[in-house]
């Protein structure tokens, strides 16, 4: 099959990379895809499985850093276009290795960079039909100073913008910056057609969990502890991955070349705002880390136990559940029967009651009982 246009798309298995390949793979038939992805820690073919037999769609398990297999791909698929998203992006995993952060996000463009001036320079229309376009982040820019850090969003008056200096604070943010200037320099020194998009913090479907909102959604659902760091006053702007791949749709077509643009969702939050709308969406309280969501001691108490499960009716469940736990705190009298009645009558050793939140909170204290007590098979079926 001839196809119009032939594009890789690097770091097509990650959280924004499989959002772009989807949206090129559907929208565009008469395009060939191919994804590049090394598939590291984050990158996970199953995010694309509704489209893994498209026509249209090929993967190719590669290392960017590998400048001989770039060639190569480059040469076998006739490639005109390259949208580049592959990179290492966690900021707590560059400041504990900040070597692979600089080998992935410096040397693996620059190994892009090349495979690409070498390929399109030796075809006779030379650059003519090419793009080369660089996804890269706003944390180049460092930090805005906020003008009303203690009222509402917008906390401030200032923007990032496309001719804002670059003040990298990271490891990470510093090999950001480091690749953007290699691609705007292959574009001054060879010609090379270049587009370079800098976004804010992304967030939707197949994000890797350590990041603040599926980590904070994926704790609440498992009734963890919420890890706020320091007053969770830092501000961000929030931008949703599908409105992303669609400035990239455009950008990519439309864009001109040699111009930077910033991606953003004008949706400036503190963190412990964004963690207050997602208890509050979920109707969640916040445990804290001396107070437990019941979810979380059936949690423990079931693993200390050895996961075990019962037969109850014709059903196969795990012995000790919330309901098990309800029965807990009453035959025990660790708490009222409803949150508004007495809650000053806890038993403050196992339970707090949460007067901001309106809910219960237990100790590790209770944990460590109940698993005393659960392992005592007739006391566990006194609660029946």
């Amino acid at each position: 099959m001839d196809f119009r246009r032939n594009i890789v798309i690097t770091g097509g298995a990650g959280f924004i990379g499989s959002h772009v390949v989807r949206l090129f793979v559907k929208n565009y038939p008469d395009y060939r895809i191919i994804n590049v992805d090394k598939l590291t820690y984050a990158g996970n073919l199953a995010n694309l499985k509704d489209i893994e037999d498209c026509p249209n769609y090929v993967f190719v398990k590669a290392d960017i850093c590998d400048f001989e297999k770039m060639l190569e791909i480059m040469a076998d698929y006739k490639v005109d276009g390259i949208i580049h998203l592959a990179a290492e992006t966690h900021v707590d995993r560059s400041i504990k290795d900040p070597f692979t952060f600089a080998k992935t996000n410096v040397l693996g463009t620059l190994s892009l960079l090349q495979a690409a001036r070498h390929t399109w320079e030796s075809l006779p229309e030379k650059y003519e039909g090419k793009r080369f376009y660089h996804i890269s982040t706003d944390e180049v820019y460092g930090a805005l100073e906020l003008d009303s850090p203690e009222g509402e969003a917008p906390y401030g008056t200032e923007f990032f913008r496309e001719t804002t200096k670059y003040d990298p604070h990271s490891p990470y943010s510093a090999s950001k910056a480091s690749s953007d200037h290699f691609v705007r320099s292959f574009h001054d020194t060879y010609g090379m057609p270049v587009v370079v998009t800098n976004c804010s913090n992304n967030y939707g479907p197949y994000q890797f969990p350590e990041k603040l909102i599926p980590l904070f959604i994926n704790n609440i659902r498992k009734g963890k502890p919420l890890p706020v760091y320091g007053k969770g006053e830092n501000v961000r702007d929030w931008l949703y991955v599908e409105d992303h791949c669609k400035a990239i749709d455009l950008i990519i077509h439309k864009g001109r070349v040699g111009e930077v643009y910033n991606i953003g969702g004008h949706n400036e939050k503190k963190n412990i705002e964004r963690v207050a709308a997602l208890i509050k969406e979920k109707h969640i309280p916040v445990a804290n880390n001396d107070k437990f969501k019941p979810g979380y001691v059936v949690e423990k108490v079931q693993n200390a136990l050895g996961n075990p499960t019962i037969i109850r009716g014709k059903k196969t469940i795990d012995k000790f559940n919330l309901d098990t736990h309800t029965r807990c705190w009453r035959k025990y009298r660790v708490r009222p029967e409803t949150r508004d009645a007495n809650p000053e009558r806890t038993n403050a050793t196992y339970c707090v009651y949460d007067a901001m939140n309106q809910n219960y909170g237990y100790t590790q204290a209770w944990i460590d009982f109940l698993i005393e007590k659960m392992s005592n098979e007739e006391e566990y079926n006194s609660l029946f």
